[in-house]
């Protein structure tokens, strides 16, 4: 079964701040990027078996997203969508956020951007969300990598600083978008010692030396079977991704460097995510 396990569902201009849609400009995204709807999202996504999805909710960065946009989607395919929160522990209403998006929407995992929000992941206005998430068995995807709005503090980034989450919460499971770029090796030795912990490869390829390096690390390091496929909608898609990957494991069989395995590309692609989530229930 092939899993994309990050793609965005946006409902429009009014999910973005002008601030935020004017960075997204300013670093070569169009306004088609923001323009996500349900048709566009289904057509993109049918070449995998299931789709993860989520929007984005981070005032502080200019993400206004409403969890009812992914549910209300998801019903309309929930044998090959699944659903994540996008929660703000900033937000004085998260708790009763996160209730209702499981007991009223079904959403089936959550999302979290610090970075996003400005707050530090063993910030004590997200402690709670830990506990009931481990509690309910909700998978977390992070965003603990580097972006480009200038509000959203880098000092939040860093991908070594779940691990105290995951040592105090050791059934939590949590993914580690983009691989933590662009702090790629400090996410792989992460992954290497904390079982619950995985990280996709989302958004990678654009960078081919710094995605080969990341690969090759992880083969070294012996976690690619910790390593997640994600396309990172609508920024990439399913096509992009599968080539990308895929031609950096050709480029390393024909240069003079350490070459990467022929099979990685079908081992990423094919990974077990949803066992390994706990979602394939």
């Amino acid at each position: 079964m092939i899993v994309d396990c990050h793609t965005h569902l946006w409902n429009g201009p009014k999910d973005f701040s002008d601030e935020l849609r004017n960075e997204l400009a300013s670093v070569g995204y169009c306004d088609e990027i923001i323009s996500v709807s349900p048709e566009r999202h289904a057509a993109a996504t049918s070449s995998v078996d299931c789709s993860i999805v989520f929007g984005l909710r981070a005032p502080l960065s200019g993400f206004f997203s409403v969890n009812d946009t992914v549910a209300e989607y998801v019903q309309t395919n929930p044998k090959r969508l699944i659903g994540f929160a996008a929660l703000d522990p900033t937000e004085s209403s998260v708790l009763e956020e996160l209730d209702r998006v499981v007991d009223q929407l079904g959403l089936r995992g959550i999302k979290l951007t610090p970075i996003y929000s400005g707050y530090h992941p063993f910030d004590e206005r997200v402690l709670p969300i830990y506990e009931r998430a481990e509690e309910l068995r909700l998978p977390i995807l992070f965003h603990q990598g580097a972006t480009f709005p200038r509000k959203a503090p880098l000092k939040f980034a860093m991908p070594h600083q779940l691990e105290d989450i995951a040592l105090r919460h050791p059934d939590l499971k949590m993914i580690v978008a983009h691989l933590g770029h662009p702090w790629e090796a400090e996410t792989i030795v992460l992954i290497r010692k904390q079982p619950n912990v995985f990280a996709d490869i989302s958004g990678l390829f654009g960078r081919p030396w710094q995605f080969y390096n990341s690969l090759r690390l992880a083969v070294e390091y012996g976690v690619v079977h910790k390593l997640l496929f994600g396309t990172d909608f609508p920024f990439f898609t399913f096509e992009d991704t599968v080539d990308g990957l895929r031609n950096i494991v050709d480029w390393s069989q024909k240069m003079e460097v350490p070459s990467l395995p022929i099979q990685l590309p079908d081992d990423i692609i094919n990974q077990n995510t949803l066992q390994l989530l706990g979602l394939s229930e």
